[in-house]
């Protein structure tokens, strides 16, 4: 039998608890390090363009990663306790207004990505759950993920990550509700009513929490091994503005005087291919430089909760009617949000 650290159950549970303090001392002293080695260091100006620059990239993206690696271990273990298979049966029965709720708020923690949109509407399908709940689950589940909020938190603070979070709920809950009252299950391909989708035993089989644990290390390595790519780009992106664009730069067309700002930025980010690491320094920088809040929450939402991808994948089991009344029906909730948000700040 293998003592390993990783191997041993008991290893696995203490380990979390003696990296947390190493996780906290290397988060509270990243800005002064940072501050160290770039204007000591280096021997760079404050205030110059590069120096700025160059600070934003050298905090922001270890300070990313360290919030990532916390929030996915977490994340990892709580999805454990939510299966695709558990989530079909819990929605089972659920109608209209309350199970809009339900699927929104199980599509946060559920894990999804493009790629799982066909199996997981197959899944919904055959157990008889509403199209529009449905959709309320495959709104949230891309859109109110962990790395969008972490980020989020990390560059705005927890109460933009609240607002996020509950704005994203809003039109879910919202764009669902509305796509089920409409009554669309004309435009399902019939193949999807005649298909059967295989149930998962292991799903249901009891995991020891050592286990649970491990699935955290491992949801870090797989997430944060997608996405560090991105994380790098999008603050390279948000660095070079952050240091040579002029501060209220975005207001002449980004701010909240500007009326046409919400909707156009919700027709941009559309057709745009992102995921929240790369598109969410930008948008950090777009509000620093003045864009508003609302208009550029529209264009990050729009930009991650209606992928282009996603869409071409649904395809296969949806008509082209159903698909712009999905992509309408939630622009038309993002665009609330972004008016909404830039009448209140």
């Amino acid at each position: 039998m293998t003592t390993s650290i990783f191997h041993s159950s008991k290893n696995k549970i203490i380990l979390p608890l003696l990296l947390l303090p190493v996780w906290y001392l290397i988060y509270h002293y990243l800005q002064p390090v940072t501050d160290w080695f770039v204007f000591s260091v280096l021997g760079m100006t404050k205030g110059d363009h590069l120096a700025e620059a160059l600070w934003f990239f050298i905090f922001e993206f270890p300070k990313v990663l360290l919030l990532l690696t916390l929030i996915i271990f977490f994340v990892g273990i709580i999805r454990t306790y939510f299966t695709p298979e558990r989530t079909r049966k819990a929605l089972e029965g659920k109608k209209t207004f309350t199970g809009n709720v339900m699927a929104s708020m199980l599509g946060i923690v559920t894990p999804f990505c493009s790629c799982s949109a066909i199996p997981l509407f197959l899944g919904f399908v055959e157990a008889g759950v509403p199209l529009g709940v449905t959709f309320s689950f495959l709104i949230a589940a891309p859109m109110i993920n962990e790395v969008a909020v972490v980020l989020l938190y990390g560059m705005f603070g927890w109460k933009v990550a609240l607002i996020y979070i509950g704005t994203g709920l809003f039109i879910a809950i919202f764009a669902g509700w509305v796509i089920g009252k409409l009554k669309l299950e004309k435009w399902v391909e019939a193949w999807v009513y005649e298909t059967k989708v295989g149930q998962n035993a292991l799903d249901e089989e009891k995991i020891k929490f050592s286990d649970r644990i491990k699935m955290g290390y491992v949801a870090v390595k797989e997430i944060v091994g997608k996405v560090w790519l991105y994380v790098a780009l999008g603050i390279a992106v948000g660095a070079g503005a952050h240091g040579y664009v002029p501060a209220e730069f975005m207001a002449t067309f980004m701010g909240k005087d500007v009326w046409y700002a919400v909707p156009l930025s919700v027709l941009i980010g559309i057709p745009l291919y992102s995921n929240a690491a790369g598109i969410v320094p930008i948008v950090s920088v777009l509000i620093e430089k003045g864009a508003s809040l609302g208009t550029a929450l529209a264009f990050m939402m729009s930009v991650i909760a209606l992928s282009l991808p996603e869409m071409i994948i649904l395809r296969k089991v949806l008509k082209l009617p159903l698909i712009f009344t999905f992509i309408g029906v939630v622009g038309v909730g993002i665009m609330i949000v972004g008016f909404l948000f830039n009448l209140i700040f």
